[in-house]
């Protein structure tokens, strides 16, 4: 199951799923032009993504 979790506070998310298909979201990664990176969630069957949560005004990170 993916898990997001804040690194600041410690909460977390559990599965978060797709509203086409019921799917579970997964994790990756887009680099961005200037070369950062941004943590995302996409459907496996090519649904969409979407950006990761964030809490703490910073992004969520899920470890793979």
């Amino acid at each position: 199951m993916t898990k997001y979790t804040c690194e600041e506070c410690g909460m977390s998310i559990g599965s978060m799923t797709c509203g086409q298909c019921d799917q579970e979201l997964t994790h990756s990664t887009i680099v961005k032009p200037d070369g950062s990176n941004v943590h995302i969630a996409e459907c496996p069957e090519g649904h969409g993504k979407i950006k990761s949560p964030m809490c703490c005004g910073q992004d969520m990170t899920c470890k793979v």
